[in-house]
Order: structure tokens, then sequence, then C-alpha cells
């Protein structure tokens, strides 16, 4: 009975110790991976502004050692000095030609403007082929982005589509981003060892976006109110006693500060987000909604933009409503 009962204990030694064998191998065998992704990837930008420069930035911090960009503003005037000096900066190899970036990277991302996104993937896909996956980052409307899959992957290439869901600055590269399309998770498994927040949420195209669009309605919206509103507010000297009525019926959100951030970035970004909000009306009209407020919201973004107010303020909107409603009396006929 003994011999019997020893020979089971030594079975089940056994046994838990190829199954110990058996898992830390397949760890093994996923970190290898990983390790063998992070060596093989090469990024490439298509468009280095904001967006893109500051991704670049927060995934050289990570660890990824090989970026490429190709900006086709890269020789203009003002706008390529600061290219230039933004990828020198954060060591991405800036590229001459679409089909040289092609020719580099494996792994694509679209990070131009809302109005330039059709054209940069029509510039870029004769260049592609089955080893591309193209990624569009731009904030579009899901009809468009579904227009962009379908050229991508007619040449071959596989298409995501990507929403940043947040402001991309402070985060850098971990800004929290939703993906869609059958190839998504492949994309997760491309970035997200360097720390990447990406979340897929459908392998349909479009639902991202749709997320993206109708989001953008609040905090684009949210920011035109709060312009207009200290527009009113400050010449008649009623903005401390609304912001301060404002905190005791919507408490926890400090309305002075978020006016001060919010009216700078109509200031700094607006012509952006004009362009980002006729996406936004284009995703209302093609339900059959009529975007009667974002049509509003896209006429106040448009009129700060056109102010021009940066250069005074050294080329960065100040944290202060104040501030910038002096300096839109100093050039309009309104009366601060």
């Amino acid at each position: 009975m003994a011999d019997a009962q020893r020979t089971r204990r030594n079975r089940c030694v056994f046994a838990r110790a190829a199954a110990c064998s058996f898992v830390l191998t397949v760890v093994n065998e996923n970190h290898a991976k990983q390790r063998e992704m992070k060596t093989e990837l090469v990024l490439g930008f298509i468009g280095f502004g904001e967006a893109g420069y500051h991704l670049a930035k927060g995934l050289r911090s990570a660890g990824l050692s090989d970026i490429c960009a190709y900006d086709i503003h890269v020789n203009t005037p003002g706008r390529g000095e600061k290219i230039r000096q933004r990828a020198a900066e954060v060591a991405v190899r800036l590229c001459d030609s679409q089909a040289a970036l092609a020719a580099e990277c494996t792994v694509l991302l679209s990070t131009v403007t809302a109005s330039s996104a059709r054209e940069a993937a029509e510039q870029n896909a004769p260049h592609l082929t089955a080893n591309h996956m193209y990624a569009d980052l731009n904030s579009i409307s899901p009809d468009l982005k579904r227009a962009i899959g379908q050229l991508i992957e007619a040449s071959g290439a596989r298409f995501v589509e990507a929403a940043i869901m947040s402001p991309v600055p402070p985060h850098l590269h971990r800004v929290p981003m939703f993906l869609g399309g059958v190839h998504a998770q492949q994309l997760v498994a491309w970035l997200a060892p360097y720390g990447m927040h990406l979340e897929v949420i459908s392998a349909q195209i479009g639902a991202a976006s749709a997320t993206k669009m109708c989001r953008s309605i609040i905090v684009k919206g949210l920011e035109a109110l709060l312009l207009e509103c200290v527009l009113g507010a400050v010449p008649y000297g009623a903005d401390e006693r609304v912001f301060a009525t404002l905190e005791e019926t919507m408490p926890g959100m400090n309305w002075k500060k978020l006016a001060s951030y919010m009216v700078g970035r109509v200031i700094e970004h607006g012509e952006r987000r004009a362009r980002e909000l006729e996406e936004v009306a284009a995703t209302l009209r093609a339900i059959g909604v009529e975007p009667l407020m974002t049509e509003a919201i896209v006429k106040r973004q448009d009129w700060g933009a056109a102010l021009n107010l940066l250069p005074q303020f050294g080329g960065k909107a100040p944290d202060d409503y104040r501030a910038i409603v002096q300096a839109i009396a100093e050039k309009t006929e309104f009366r601060a």
C-alpha cells in the first residue's frame, strides 16, 4: 500500500512539474514575441504636426527606436522649420516622399487634419502593400473613415480606424484611443508593448469615429459656449458671479479655470476644430439629423481662429480668459 501511495505522489509531482514547464514555455514564448515585435517595428507618421510630434515623443521615451515621418509641409516657410526642429528633438527620421516612408515603415499612422485625411490616403495608397498597416487617427466622419479604409485595402494593405479620445499633449502616446476594424487587435499587439492605451470597440469601421464625433459636439461646443459667455460677462463685470453660481449648480468643476483653458483652445486650435466639426455635421446629416448646434459651433470656432491672436501671445494662448477678451477687444469693435 505504501509503495502505491508513493508511486501516485511521484506521478502528481511529475505532472505538476510538466504543467509548470508548459506554462513557463508559453509565457517565455509570449515574452519573446513581444520582444520580437519591439525589435522589428518601424513606425511611420503621415503628417508630423501636433499629434504626430507628441505621439512620437512619448513612443521614443517608451523605447521605440525606429520612427519615421513624412509631412508635405516640411519645406514650407515657417511650418517646415518647426517640423524639422521637432523631428530632430525626438530623433524621428524625416522621409522626402510618401514612397520613401512606405519603403521604410511597416505601420503607418495618419495624423494630418480632418480636411486632409482623404488626400493623404490617396497619396500614400499607391505605395502600400500587404506588408503595411495603415491606421487613420484623424477626426473625421464614419463615412469618410470607411471610404479611406476601402481605398487603403484596395492596395492590399490592412486598415484600422482610430479615434483619439483626449488632448494628446498631456498624455503623449498614452492618450486613450478607440480602435475599429478587423485588423485592430493586431495594431494593439504592435503598439501596446510601448504603453499605448488602445481599446478595440468594434470589428466594423465607423464605430470609433462615431464616438469621437458625438463627443466633439460637447467638448468643442463647450469651448464655443464659454468663449461667448466671457465675451458677454467680462464687459458687464459679471464673470466672477457667473462662474460662482455655475459651481453651485454643477459642483465639482472649476469653471473659471475651465473657461481659461477652453477659450485658449479656440484661439490656438479653432481652425482645426472647425474642420473637425464639419465632419461632425456630416456625421449627423448621414442619419437625418440637422446639425443646427454643430454649425453654430463651427462659426464661433472659425471666428476665434480668424482673429489670429497667437502672435500677440508669443505663439501660445494665455491661461487667462480675461487677457484673451482684452486682446479681442483691441482687434474688434467689441467693448471689453
